[in-house]
């Protein structure tokens, strides 16, 4: 029993040590500012373009020698003329087990929010749903998806106003969306100001106290992890409760428990030990919050790691991090663009693959 309690201590000494070194996995150029990741079952990578900082391209596949190309096609990755093919803005993309790629094109003017599914294999367009009123208020901000292939369905932060923030659950068969947990203690933000190198970042002309944006499946689909980006606390629901349609307001904010602690953040993914990835953009961090509800800073760095976003975890067991320095995009800094062109994608070992010796 002593052998194996001194084990048990030895292996939890050694989880940090598995992500003792962070590795730079592609740089970017300047006009490429990197959003959201995900990655296929194939190995095959994907990228939004953020559009924070306004670009031409929507959505690009990352090749392995670093190199980008539009994707799905010329005309899908970029703004659409008329009614003619083509992508708003998308943040939020992820690749399920069966090679769709799920786009969240974001509402806007004159424009309805929705989710373009693209099969990745056949090169062909799988499915559009669409996420228009009264699912989507006018404030609604469509920020970042779950995709749940076990129960067909698809789960959406909507960051909204700050006051309505709430998930959209989008049932893939019908199409049909529901708004829930709208305005509750677990998706609207806590009062607390973003503060990055020194400056309170500002989103326009206001505070940035921002409601749910980070939203993940865990990889069983049983659990939905979320939390306002101004919060210091992930929080977790079970699936079968988002989908349980006859649930009062009330029952299903009873179905949310407090996972652990976190700092303000942006982007989260799950791994198979439920380990939640968070990318602390206010300390320039990337962290994990963890099993027993603890919070522990894996990598910290003020020149290297500005602004972590988007998470995805690959198939060979690596957590990749897109950096995009979005504290200084013109959106979230008065108008100017004072980026200095740190974009990259970053990578470590997951901790549960760690443990298990992958």
């Amino acid at each position: 029993m002593k052998s194996l309690y001194a084990a048990t201590c030895a292996l939890a000494l050694a989880l940090p040590a598995a992500a003792a070194e962070l590795e730079t996995y592609l740089e970017f150029e300047k006009a490429m500012p990197p959003g959201n990741l995900a990655i296929g079952p194939d190995g095959r990578m994907f990228m939004s373009v953020h559009e924070f900082y306004g670009p031409e391209l929507r959505v690009v596949e990352v090749m392995p020698d670093g190199s980008t190309k539009p994707y799905p096609t010329e005309d899908w990755a970029r703004a659409p003329q008329d009614d003619a093919d083509g992508l708003n803005g998308v943040l939020g993309l992820r690749a399920d087990r069966d090679g769709i790629l799920w786009m969240l094109d974001g509402q806007g003017e004159n424009q309805t929010g929705r989710i373009v599914g693209w099969d990745t294999k056949t090169e062909t367009l799988h499915a559009i749903h669409y996420i228009g009123a009264p699912v989507a208020r006018p404030t609604s901000f469509l920020n970042d998806l779950a995709v749940d292939r076990d129960h067909g369905a698809i789960y959406i932060s909507d960051t909204g106003d700050g006051q309505n923030s709430a998930i959209i659950v989008v049932d893939l068969e019908t199409g049909r969306a529901r708004r829930v947990l709208e305005g509750s203690q677990y998706t609207i933000p806590e009062d607390t100001p973003m503060v990055i190198d020194g400056r309170e970042i500002t989103l326009g002309g206001n505070p940035a106290k921002i409601g749910i944006n980070p939203i993940t499946v865990d990889p069983t689909n049983t659990w939905v992890y979320f939390a306002p980006m101004t919060a210091s606390a992930m929080y977790r629901i079970p699936t079968a409760a988002l989908l349980d349609e006859s649930l009062s307001d009330a029952d299903l904010e009873a179905q949310v428990e407090r996972y652990g602690d976190k700092p303000i953040s942006d982007g989260s993914t799950v791994d198979t030990g439920g380990n939640v990835y968070i990318t602390a953009m206010t300390d320039n961090a990337l962290g994990v919050t963890k099993p027993d509800g603890s919070y522990e800073v894996l990598f910290q760095s003020d020149d290297e790691l500005p602004w972590p976003d988007g998470f995805s975890i690959g198939a060979d067991g690596y957590v990749y991090a897109t950096i995009n320095e979005l504290h200084r995009s013109p959106a979230l800094n008065n108008g100017e663009d004072a980026s200095k062109g740190i974009y990259k994608i970053v990578r470590f070992k997951s901790l549960a693959d760690a443990v298990s010796g992958r």
